[in-house]
């Protein structure tokens, strides 16, 4: 990858020191406008597509502070906010978030839960009883959390046996949901049929995962057959799915972009290889994400899943900082 490292070290240096690229662009709002354009157009063709926009909490202050007036249309066009590390894992996994960080984004939290937004957390955290403490503080908060014994998603967790306030009602709105499971990363369950059994052997409310497996997407009727909890209530089956940052591994990356990278492609994540920063802000990426053809989102609604679960909306972040 150093060629690709090293094309767009050139770029930075090009024109003052700034990729020119990046004047005059507000970071911020381009997110909320670009999350915004991915509920109108998902709701266009399913109203009930659920929209769940991860971290970047921010967004919901117009002004980015916590007395902010509250972010109107960005809040109109989501479903629900998901937040990690809010109690533990800020800092380290299983290790309980500095509370003057918690109180902090609480405070964003709150902003958009009394919009009549769920609220989603996922702590990190593995001891049971750092676990219980998690449900407990995020229950407090009215929220609905989900305490991750592994960051990388990859386990049904031991601990709850059964999920936590478990029940068999019929799921049809995010609001509805008492728990869910966030599991992203199926390698640990070897083949395709193991994880859809084991998931399907669970009484979630809501499955947050992957639309891929192997590299091939879920067919409409494998998704539909999880949609029905084990206890026989139905529930909301979400795939995840990152428009702040492009991943090598998925269908649309081309080798090409190592040598010649396209206009909408930045910097390298160094926390997660084959991550990279994307200018989102972009059409030829938003094309990539919805608009038909070949679109990521429009394989989400094609497959059948009930919503998406936007992450790297916090990209904002990263741009704000080289500037």
């Amino acid at each position: 990858m150093q060629r690709l490292t090293t094309a767009f070290l050139m770029l930075m240096i090009s024109c003052n020191g700034v990729d020119p690229d990046l004047k005059g662009v507000n970071f911020r709002e381009e997110m909320r406008s670009f999350v915004g354009e991915i509920s109108i157009y998902a709701k266009d063709v399913n109203p009930n597509f659920v929209v769940i926009p991860q971290n970047g909490i921010e967004l919901v202050s117009l002004n980015g502070e916590e007395d902010g007036t509250p972010a109107s249309m960005y809040l109109s066009n989501i479903d629900a906010v998901g937040q990690e590390d809010l109690y533990y894992g800020y800092n380290s996994d299983n290790k309980k978030s500095p509370s003057n960080e918690s109180s902090y984004l609480v405070s964003f939290l709150n902003k958009a839960r009394n919009s009549g937004k769920a609220i989603l957390v996922t702590d990190y955290c593995s001891d049971a009883s750092k676990m219980d403490d998690s449900y407990t503080l995020n229950n407090n908060q009215q929220y609905i959390s989900f305490a991750a014994p592994d960051r990388e998603l990859r386990v049904i967790p031991s601990y709850p046996p059964a999920p936590r306030d478990v029940n068999d009602l019929d799921i049809t709105n995010i609001n509805l949901a008492e728990n869910f499971l966030y599991i992203i990363n199926p390698e640990s369950f070897g083949t395709k049929q193991a994880f859809s059994d084991a998931i399907a052997n669970t009484s979630y409310d809501v499955i947050l995962m992957d639309a891929f497996f192997d590299e091939v997407l879920w067919s409409t009727q494998e998704i539909t057959a999880l949609k029905t909890k084990a206890n026989g209530g139905k529930r909301l089956v979400i795939s995840y799915m990152s428009i702040g940052e492009a991943e090598d591994y998925r269908y649309y990356w081309h080798s090409s972009f190592n040598s010649n990278p396209p206009e909408w492609l930045s910097d390298p994540n160094p926390d997660w290889p084959g991550n990279y920063k994307v200018k989102y802000w972009m059409p030829s990426w938003k094309q990539i994400i919805f608009g038909g053809g070949d679109a990521y989102l429009d394989k989400l609604l094609e497959a059948g899943f009930d919503g998406s679960y936007l992450d790297i909306i916090d990209g904002y972040e990263y741009f704000e900082s080289i500037l």
